[in-house]
């Protein structure tokens, strides 16, 4: 079996290829490293089963041949993180639109097997708690630049479930909520490296907003296993599927388990969201997935708990700073 991964470069589709490459399949990583990280898969390049193509998918005629090749596509390639959707909304909606949108035209062309990387986001302001895939959607007015990323991402949902019935692409559609783990930057908005960076630094451990919003938190080891089960479970095809863990905790309480966690004496600091985004900056107080389809589905439910993942996280930020210190010097 071979697989295409698009942004397999990035955080968790580096942990994808890894997680194909274990089982013996080979894996072609396309990146054009705008937010993917050549470090990210230092280790797998070294692999004869990995072939890595530094390029934008935007480029269709190397999509097409790529596609070509390969009997599964996972389009992970998307603009992510609050910080770079604010400042960069044009590239945010034409590479989360077009680029998906070649992605399923090529695709189409053979039928190959598509799984897309969709998020959490795409249930906006919807204030029903756990969010279920059928719910409505309720998103803010197009003046607020922060709803560009849910509205492009319900678009690409639109067209993969529309290639899936009109040209019968196989498609598969997860929702990722709040994914988290090692190699996770925190330099786009994600918050959880953002906390343990600054705490393992001793400066402030800073809450954008009152803390009380909550969100739930799951490893990228757990979302890879659902991905994977998924796209080996035909009943998936034309489905929209949660995956994340549904283990609720809100931001401040995050920052305390954080400081706990690395033993920091960092004082946990708040900031406004007006200051830490834009002006009039919406956010939602609570996401919440249900997990009941994916678990019947697959059969199986994310329960690494939250401790250890921010565990795992400090270790790799503080095995990375030897290695930044001594490039520095």
């Amino acid at each position: 079996m071979v697989s295409l991964i698009t942004g397999g470069a990035g955080f968790i589709g580096s942990h994808l290829a890894e997680a194909l490459v274990a089982r013996g399949e080979q894996v072609i990583i396309l990146d054009d490293l705008s937010t993917g990280a050549i470090e990210n898969i230092r280790h797998l390049r070294k692999e004869p089963s990995v072939r890595c193509v530094f390029e934008s998918i935007m480029n269709r005629s190397l999509l097409a041949e790529l596609v070509d090749e390969t009997d599964t596509v996972f389009h992970l390639a998307a603009a992510v993180g609050v910080r770079r959707i604010i400042e960069s909304p044009v590239q945010t909606i034409e590479t989360n639109v077009k680029g998906t949108e070649l992605v399923f035209e090529v695709a189409a062309k053979k039928r190959k097997l598509v799984f897309l990387a969709s998020t959490s986001e795409v249930y906006g302001k919807n204030g029903k708690a756990p969010f279920c895939e059928d719910d409505d959607i309720v998103l803010g007015p197009t003046t607020k630049t922060r709803w560009s990323y849910a509205t492009s991402k319900a678009l690409d949902e639109f067209l993969a479930l529309s290639y899936w019935k009109e040209k019968k692409l196989p498609v598969v559609i997860g929702r990722l909520f709040n994914t988290v783990g090692p190699r996770q930057t925190g330099r786009y908005g994600m918050v959880l490296p953002s906390f343990v960076s600054q705490a393992l630094q001793g400066g402030p451990i800073t809450v954008f907003g009152t803390g009380k919003q909550s969100r739930c938190f799951g490893y990228v080891a757990d979302a890879v296993e659902a991905i994977l089960r998924l796209v080996a479970t035909d009943r998936a095809v034309g489905e929209v599927v949660n995956i994340g863990n549904d283990a609720e905790i809100t931001i401040e309480q995050l920052a305390r388990l954080v400081k706990a966690r690395t033993r920091s004496d960092s004082p946990v600091t708040f900031v406004p969201y007006d200051r830490a985004y834009e002006p009039g900056f919406e956010d939602m107080p609570r996401r919440i997935p249900s997990l009941n389809k994916l678990v019947r589905l697959t059969g199986f439910r994310p329960r690494t708990p939250l401790p250890i993942i921010i565990d795992e996280v400090a270790a790799h930020y503080a095995a990375k700073r030897p290695l930044a210190a001594a490039v520095s010097v």
